[in-house]
């Protein structure tokens, strides 16, 4: 099928607002009344259900291509809050150092501050890297990878049935 047919999505490089033109359905009264035969009948509407399949499908995927580039756009923004809201804590910090020299010298409220900073980023170190030595392989995956290799084309559900009670995708 090409665009001519109305079903794909305008592959142009303006990809902007995609649309579906239309979907395609030959008329249902193209004969006279008791002139199609049963396998032309059936034949029109199978055309007609696969043409109707594929339009839906094509507008399934126009939505979704509208709804992803919302959602990466409000990703962006996101970022785009943190790295404001990142470079901006330079400030608070300096902020903070500033109102540490109006009770000692200068150089002692900016060092006060910066080792402040070193053992709040040693300590977040430290979590994360525990959170991160907690992580493990995912072992009912690889079992249930190397159940698949037992299976015999044609016995696969005698097997699973005749095997353990715990199967491919059950936790029983």
């Amino acid at each position: 099928m090409s665009k001519t047919d109305g079903l794909f999505t305008d592959g142009s490089a303006n990809m902007t607002t995609p649309k579906v033109d239309s979907i395609p359905l030959s008329d249902v009264d193209t004969r006279a009344a008791g002139t199609g035969t049963i396998g032309q009948l059936v034949s029109d509407a199978t055309a007609q259900v696969s043409s109707l399949v594929r339009g839906e499908i094509e507008l399934a995927k126009t939505e979704i291509i509208q709804e992803a580039k919302k959602g990466a756009i409000g990703g962006g923004l996101f970022g785009v809050a943190g790295t404001i809201a990142l470079y901006s804590s330079f400030f608070f910090f300096f902020f903070l150092a500033e109102l540490l020299a109006v009770w000692l010298d200068r150089w002692a409220a900016f060092l006060i501050v910066f080792l402040v900073m070193v053992v709040l980023a040693a300590l977040f170190a430290l979590i994360g890297w525990g959170k991160v030595k907690k992580i493990s392989k995912p072992n009912k995956t690889i079992d249930s990878v190397g159940e698949l290799k037992n299976l015999v084309p044609g016995k696969a559900q005698k097997k699973l049935d005749a095997g353990s009670a715990s199967g491919m995708f059950t936790d029983r």
